[in-house]
């Protein structure tokens, strides 16, 4: 198939285009309708898509299955994976039909809730095909007017407040993006990003307003770059938009924020940050390091505060995109493996604790802390699973939570121990937190009158749960099978940037020390 990555980016956009055109009223009828047809397009593409893991050569580390049209002017649609980028497609397709079915109690606007989901689909899976900088660009921004309507229309009482504080958050860090891909542009002539991996752009100290900016123009493109992937991440302290939005958002909404949204700005740093500014990478790093550090322990801390299941879960997210943004900048290969992993990883067990709120909050509605208690009394199912994903959470050896964060912290040592030390509390104060939540929600004794009628999880709700369940045990014990695919990728990406990295931190020692 010489079009799959089109076919599988479209497929969600079409089944919109006839929800949209076809589909009328907003009787029993229609919503079922509106259900089945999202689950069903989201389904297929899922299908469709584990076309490209077989055709996918994981030893070819250049770009696969590359599709190149003439687009706008002289622009191209160009669309490609590679090892770092393949994986994120398939964790997109195999987490929303999971989506989709989580959001079957849903009454209000059906068809326009489930167009949002398909919009978005189409756009994130474009976000890591794009080969073309402008088309990036257009599908990494266009992602927040879904999102931003989902929020915005079926959130909860502070819906509004969210929505725009994500909105203009995200927007006004990649307007400084946008400035810098400009500048790119004009400097190499070309918006092709497999031409820009390999253009040199300048390094050479320069003055701007009387500061000594080491790295010239490569430390600009960075910081400008930057702005727009921290947060996205999001990394401490452009964070705060995240638990607004995590507990203002429905259920279906904080599973795909968590899970793939958040993972666009660590996919940004490996597809741009690193190959494109290698030596503003290096002048950074240091910087960028001691930020995850911050974010590792600050957010734990604040994580244990919370009253508020969802907010606290935001946090839990916070912190451990700080072992990614780490694990990026330690510049070798445990690093940037654990980096991939982790988000992989994330993007499973974030999104099954996310679901596991929205069960009860299904029943209760409410996702205060306090509110519950002896939940193991009527709901062991529940408890088991929950149990599962916290443990995964704490990264516990066998789940793949484990394999990610052990990574990271392997590739740190090698480059700064001090950093590591640091993160290291991280795991401790996530076992802190995660247990904590555990114990008031299930264990104890079932005192409250309201939860003495709360039913176990129905069967729609265990398959929504089993397929997060497999892949979470499946890649704790077998990380062979993403660190196969990741593996040699990030080796080609290393050897391209290392001597550069190198010569761009002793560069900035040597400013530093001047």
């Amino acid at each position: 198939m010489e079009n799959l990555l089109s076919i599988v980016t479209f497929l969600p956009l079409i089944a919109a285009i006839i929800l949209a055109l076809f589909l009328r009223g907003e009787d029993a009828v229609a919503q079922r309708a509106a259900k089945w047809l999202a689950l069903i397009a989201t389904s297929a593409t899922f299908v469709v898509s584990l076309g490209i893991w077989f055709q996918f050569d994981p030893a070819n580390t250049g770009f696969q299955m590359v599709e190149d049209r003439a687009w706008l002017g002289g622009l191209r649609y160009k669309m490609g994976v590679d090892g770092i980028s393949v994986l994120f497609v398939l964790l997109t397709t195999f987490l929303m039909p999971l989506v989709i079915a989580a959001s079957w109690n849903v009454t209000t606007r059906v068809k326009e809730y489930m167009i949002a989901f398909l919009v978005l689909e189409t756009l994130m899976i474009a976000v890591f095909c794009a080969l073309d900088l402008i088309l990036f660009y257009v599908v990494f921004e266009a992602g927040l007017i879904p999102m931003f309507l989902i929020i915005g229309i079926w959130g909860g009482k502070e819906r509004i407040y969210a929505a725009f504080k994500f909105f203009l958050y995200t927007l006004l860090g990649s307007v400084l993006m946008l400035v810098a891909m400009i500048a790119m542009i004009l400097d190499a002539g070309t918006t092709d990003i497999p031409t820009l991996l390999t253009h040199e752009f300048s390094s050479s100290t320069i003055s701007v307003l009387g500061w000594q900016i080491v790295g010239g123009a490569q430390t600009l493109m960075f910081l400008a770059f930057f702005a727009s992937f921290a947060v996205k991440m999001p990394m401490w302290p452009v964070h705060t938009w995240l638990p607004d939005a995590h507990v203002q958002a429905p259920t279906a909404g904080s599973v795909v924020l968590a899970a793939v949204l958040l993972k666009m700005g660590g996919y940004g740093f490996l597809r741009f940050s690193l190959p494109m500014f290698p030596v503003g990478s290096a002048v950074m790093a240091d910087f960028v390091l001691w930020l995850s550090v911050i974010a590792i322990i600050y957010t734990s801390l604040v994580a244990m505060m919370q009253e508020d299941m969802k907010k606290l879960i935001a946090y839990s997210s916070v912190a451990h995109m700080g072992f990614v943004t780490m694990g990026i900048f330690a510049f070798n290969q445990q690093g940037l493996d654990g980096a991939i992993f982790q988000m992989l990883s994330h993007g499973f067990i974030s999104g099954a604790l996310f679901l596991i709120v929205g069960v009860i909050y299904d029943r209760m509605h409410t996702r205060d802390i306090d509110a519950y208690g002896g939940l193991v009394v009527r709901m062991p199912a529940y408890a088991a699973i929950f149990m599962l994903f916290t443990m995964a959470n704490v990264g516990l050896p066998g789940t793949s939570g484990f394999v990610g964060e052990f990574l990271t912290l392997v590739g740190i040592f090698q480059a700064n121990t001090w950093v590591a030390v640091f993160a290291t509390t991280g795991v401790i104060l996530s076992a802190g937190y995660a247990l904590w939540l555990y114990r008031r929600v299930v264990f104890g004794d079932l005192i409250k009158e309201s939860l003495k009628g709360i039913a176990d999880m129905d069967a729609r709700e265990k398959w929504i749960f089993a397929p997060l369940v497999v892949m979470t045990i499946l890649l704790g014990v077998y990380p062979s099978l993403a660190l196969d695919v990741i593996g040699p990728s990030v080796a080609a990406l290393l050897q391209q940037i290392e001597p550069i990295v190198s010569a761009g931190g002793d560069a900035a020692a040597a400013a530093a020390g001047h």
